[in-house]
């Protein structure tokens, strides 16, 4: 027979700390294929030096809380 997942005091994470793990992974993922697609982009529009380093890092942050919105959201359906 199964024991109760609440044996011995232990516990799983909460929602909100599903939801938090979520926004984390989704945040990783998103600023990785921001560095890929934004410095590709920027490369094709010809910057160099300081203009591309503030395009590509703008793009990261854009794509890093987008996509991590969205999993937080998704992770939270699923709670």
């Amino acid at each position: 027979m199964p024991m109760p997942s609440s044996a011995f005091g232990q516990q799983g994470p909460s929602c909100f700390d599903k939801m938090k793990t979520g926004f984390t992974i989704g945040f990783c993922v998103g600023m990785a294929s921001g560095a890929l697609f934004g410095g590709f982009s920027a490369l094709r529009y010809g910057l160099r030096g300081r203009e591309l380093i503030n395009n590509v890092g703008k793009v990261m942050l854009q794509g890093g809380g987008t996509f991590g919105t969205f999993m937080a959201i998704g992770t939270g359906i699923r709670c």
